[in-house]
């Protein structure tokens, strides 16, 4: 497993937009961490530095002992996964199933460990009832599943996902809670995009906040959540359960409703 660290790091596109600001960031192997803050802020650029598709203009980006700037796009993607906020930036087959299999097939794999792998990728993402189909024959928001379940194949110690909720019902949304949690019991470090402060709240156990290129704040949902601060600086809202006992008076940390109702039922037996 690879600790994932980036130091000093920048990245100006070309033309000298600067999109990333000297960010200094750790995270930990086995670590279920999710980025949030508004458009622009940096994080897209930020991950895809970590997969290899983007390179640094300035600092280091370092997956365990490799550093990025001496591996390619494709070594560094055997240790970190990328599911791109829209699939159809990366589906290119004709079937869910030929599609979740073409990496493992590309890394020569023995046959059943490439199937062990295709079986519980189709699995775990719910779509080995699809697997004959078309994924262009797929809503928008089961495709994003294929794509996970493509990368979820590779097998790989770090998988980033973006945005992986937008566009998704409370169905969607409960089922890719799962799988993250599927996941992390793994031992994969899990980092993602999120724009959705409840699905942030109720499932990661560290959350970095970017704006304006750099980074705000790093933090437990409870931490984060409740420092106005830096929730003002990155532009974004608490949950919606953490706004209403704010607005009652309650504070205590509370981002879920079992901590407003324990919070309740506490003052209620003073």
């Amino acid at each position: 497993m690879h600790d994932l660290i980036l130091k000093n790091v920048s990245f100006s596109y070309p033309g000298g937009f600067l999109a990333v600001d000297d960010i200094n960031m750790e995270i930990k192997a086995g670590e279920n961490v999710a980025i949030v803050g508004q458009n622009g802020a940096g994080k897209t650029t930020t991950v895809k530095m970590m997969n290899g598709l983007l390179r640094p203009t300035k600092g280091d980006v370092l997956i365990g002992d490799m550093n990025t700037k001496d591996y390619t796009t494709a070594q560094v993607s055997r240790v970190v996964g990328y599911v791109f906020q829209n699939p159809d930036d990366q589906i290119f087959h004709s079937t869910v199933e030929s599609e979740v299999r073409f990496g493992p097939k590309m890394m020569k794999l023995e046959p059943e460990e490439e199937n062990s792998r295709v079986e519980e990728a189709l699995k775990i993402t719910g779509m080995d009832k699809y697997r004959e189909e078309n994924p262009y024959n797929l809503p928008l928001s089961t495709r994003k599943f294929v794509t996970i379940a493509a990368v979820i194949a590779m097998n790989t110690d770090v998988l980033i996902f973006d945005e992986p909720t937008a566009g998704q019902d409370m169905e969607g949304n409960k089922r890719l809670a799962d799988i993250l949690r599927i996941l992390h019991k793994q031992g994969k470090t899990v980092i993602t995009i999120s724009h959705d402060m409840e699905f942030v709240s109720m499932n990661f156990d560290k959350v970095i906040v970017m704006a304006k290129k750099k980074i705000v704040r790093t933090g437990t949902p409870r931490e984060i959540f409740w420092d106005m601060d830096a929730l003002d600086k990155a532009m974004l809202k608490q949950p919606y359960v953490s706004r209403v006992c704010r607005a009652l008076g309650i504070e205590g940390g509370v981002i879920c409703i079992e901590d407003a109702i324990n919070e309740i039922m506490s003052r209620e037996n003073v």
